[in-house]
């Protein structure tokens, strides 16, 4: 039987066959690529939203959160203070989860959930986490759902626009921003009484992704923009080209429903790190690390989710697990578990070289007294089996010595909802 080291070294699936300096120097150069337009980079997507600006208090403001199936409301207004006052929150589900709806029919159910909240305030920040085109008017035009919610229509229309016409109140401030932005806003929102140099959000979760604050006069695909300003920018990170992938990650990229897009993320992020595992573990069998028996039964596994993934290295001897029962002997179960391990630690340091890389691109964060503070959200990054630990480590040693940055880490309730609103009440 094949060793596990040797087969994890054949396929350069551990955390050490990456070069850190040079998947930091790659992602830096592939964010200044993007702000020039240049095509096959990161996306570094304006978003015309202001975050170094004060944001106002004492207003309210409707906030919307919506997202995968999901759908949740309330009025919000920060004190003078910085408190948050937070009204009741509605909860539904997206229309055209149960059948396809048209555009009229989307805005209207829409519209009708938030009715009795939207005659409270003058204006409306809504998280909206599907792909969407913002505009400099800070209205978004939809590129597509993901394939839970069926509204073809509604692709290719005004958010923004659409629902406003379809309450009656055209007039109102309306703002559109995903959830990537919200978090970077929900951690601005709790910095009221905190100098902190600049922000920046981040989630891993199903997907992954990142946004941070640009100057204006570096947005050089953008002639149009006010030089003397800044915005957050969307990078898009979960779609960066340029990862470290072996072969093992193109096998799996393959097999998924749109090989050579987000590519990234498929390395690590939550909705496909299960699919990741069992890959890598059917290849293991096949080349003969595991028993015939333990190597029959794991080619017989049609799907792997990465909460069973993670709970079988989390508890490895547990009769719970769809994975112990495909293998058949103690070698077996330490060897699945070792090569699961590993892939975690390569996403602890994935996950640490795209931060790094937009920390020192920000260029702040050089005194201890004005922090950079990032916010994260995410299941994986917080229950991924120490992923977060070995980010830390990673994290903290390479920004040091003479890359030394000053960084705080920060998780926000509601942080859709949060940063929706603060979207809305910054001028």
């Amino acid at each position: 039987m094949k060793r596990t080291d040797d087969f994890l070294g054949e396929h350069r699936l551990k955390a050490s066959d990456i070069d850190m300096e040079n998947l930091v120097e790659v992602f830096i150069k592939d964010m200044i690529d993007g702000l020039s337009g240049k095509e096959g980079t990161l996306r570094m997507i304006p978003t015309y939203i202001e975050a170094e600006n004060d944001f106002l208090t004492e207003v309210p403001v409707l906030a919307i959160d919506a997202g995968g199936t999901n759908f949740r409301a309330s009025v919000v207004k920060f004190s003078g203070t910085g408190q948050i006052e937070s009204g009741e929150i509605i909860s539904y589900r997206m229309p055209g989860l149960k059948k396809e709806v048209s555009a009229k029919e989307f805005f209207s159910i829409i519209a009708g959930y938030i009715k009795p909240l939207a005659d409270r305030s003058q204006r409306i920040g809504f998280c909206f986490s599907y792909p969407t085109e913002i505009l400099p008017n800070r209205d978004g035009r939809l590129i597509q759902f993901c394939k839970e919610v069926q509204a073809p229509e509604v692709v290719g229309q005004l958010i923004g626009k659409n629902l406003l016409e379809t309450l009656g109140t055209p007039e109102k401030k309306l703002v559109i921003l995903n959830d990537t932005v919200a978090t970077l806003l929900a951690g601005k929102s709790e910095s009221f009484n905190r100098s902190y140099d600049t922000f920046i959000g981040y989630i891993l979760g199903t997907g992954t992704n990142t946004c941070y604050i640009e100057s204006n006069s570096n947005i050089t695909k953008n002639k149009d923009l006010d030089r003397e300003r800044s915005q957050i920018i969307n990078i898009e990170s979960g779609n960066f080209k340029r990862g470290p992938r072996t072969d093992l990650d193109i096998v799996f990229d393959n097999s998924t429903i749109d090989p050579g897009n987000y590519t990234f993320e498929k390395m690590f992020s939550g909705g496909y790190f299960g699919g990741l595992c069992l890959t890598v573990l059917k290849s293991a069998a096949i080349e003969g690390v595991f028993s015939r028996k333990s190597g029959e039964k794991l080619a017989e596994l049609v799907r792997l989710s990465s909460n069973e993934a993670n709970n079988f290295v989390i508890n490895p001897y547990s009769h719970n697990n769809i994975l112990n029962n495909c293998l058949k002997d103690k070698r077996d179960i330490e060897s699945a578990s070792e090569i699961i391990n590993s892939l975690i630690e390569r996403a602890a340091k994935l996950v640490a070289a795209n931060l790094i890389a937009v920390v020192l691109r920000t260029g702040k964060g050089k005194s201890p007294d004005r922090p950079v503070l990032i916010t994260v959200e995410g299941t994986a990054f917080y229950k991924l089996n120490n992923l977060k630990t070995g980010f830390e480590e990673l994290f903290n040693s390479y920004l040091s010595g003479d890359n030394k940055r000053y960084v705080e880490f920060t998780r926000v309730d509601q942080s859709g909802l949060r940063g929706a609103a603060l979207a809305a009440l910054i001028d």
